[in-house]
């Protein structure tokens, strides 16, 4: 066989498996469980395909149609299962780093953004009736405040300012100077919020004024605390403003209830109390602290959405009843 490079050339692809499917006397090259080349063999054993192993295609001219169905169906999973098998595999392609493999990846999927959205529909896309979630640490840009979110120039309007101004410029790192490790593509996450009042363990409505809150855009995991640091500095130059409030964040919610809150924002006791009704039934109890709060996620712009047509992912952190 002239290509006898061919099967070291494709496991050394990110997240190549082989195997002999003797019925068809192939070997299978699979991603991911979904086949992408092959080599089949005759009844003779001697390898046969549309392409015969006598020479005649060049090397250069058959490794590009490789990677290119590599590409192709590596490209056909969603962009969390395209991470979850490069990054779990051992190898690389051809020398390739992890994140020039997701790259190629990219170009060969129509290059879209990764959308956490769509992504971790568990976390962003839940049911509007209740149900229970582990929650991992994510890292977060994230601005503290205090009083009524509503009241203009309030503390809680200036945060969302300062939090996409940071976000932004981190997205679009990639046309300037900052060139950030493992990055890659992707939609800017919605708005997020977590609120608390001081000595209570509920939620009190009908007082905004007493409000707190941490105001947070989701991070990619790539993102390090000293890129949000140079983010901040580069906005700050652009825009003339101060960015000292925000900071990079770590949070871990842990085992927690939730459900997609549709309508106005003062209707969500509403949606508290079933997600209570919920927990009660099922052998747990809120665990609100100082440090696991009343969590809530913006999946509408507030501005252009009618308020009984607003989505809002409701989170509350929980314990078991002993």
């Amino acid at each position: 066989m002239k290509y006898a490079w061919m099967d070291t050339y494709l496991l050394d692809k990110a997240g190549v498996t082989k195997d002999l499917k003797e019925e068809w006397n192939w070997i299978r090259y699979q991603i991911g469980g979904k086949m992408f080349a092959a080599i089949c063999l005759g009844e003779d054993g001697n390898p046969w395909n549309s392409i015969k192993p006598d020479g005649e295609v060049p090397d250069d001219l058959l490794k590009d149609m490789l990677d290119k169905s590599y590409r192709l169906v590596l490209g056909g999973f969603s962009k969390k299962k395209q991470q979850e098998i490069i990054m779990s595999a051992k190898a690389v392609t051809n020398g390739q780093s992890i994140q020039e493999c997701l790259t190629d990846c990219e170009k060969g999927s129509g290059n879209m953004a990764f959308d956490y959205k769509k992504e971790y529909k568990e976390f962003y896309m839940p049911k509007n009736k209740p149900g229970i979630i582990e929650v991992p640490t994510m890292n977060y840009i994230a601005v503290r405040g205090k009083g009524n979110p509503n009241e203009e120039g309030s503390e809680y309007k200036e945060s969302i300012g300062l939090l996409y101004a940071i976000a932004f410029t981190i997205k679009m790192s990639k046309k300037g100077n900052r060139q950030i490790e493992g990055y890659f593509d992707y939609v800017v996450p919605p708005l997020e919020g977590f609120w608390w009042q001081e000595n209570q363990t509920e939620m009190d409505f009908a007082h905004k004024e007493k409000f707190r809150f941490i105001s947070v855009i989701r991070l990619p995991d790539f993102v390090k605390k000293e890129d949000v640091d140079w983010a901040k500095e580069e906005a700050a130059r652009k825009k003339k403003q101060d960015f000292s409030k925000a900071e990079f964040l770590a949070y871990q919610e842990g085992l927690c209830v939730q459900c997609m809150h549709i309508g106005p924002y003062d209707a969500e006791p509403e949606t508290i109390q079933k997600m209570h009704d919920f927990i009660a039934a099922e052998g747990y109890e809120p665990d609100m602290t100082e440090h696991r709060l009343h969590h809530e996620i913006y999946l509408s712009d507030a501005r252009r959405t009618a308020k009984e047509r607003l989505k809002t992912v409701i989170r509350h952190p929980i314990k078991k009843i002993l």
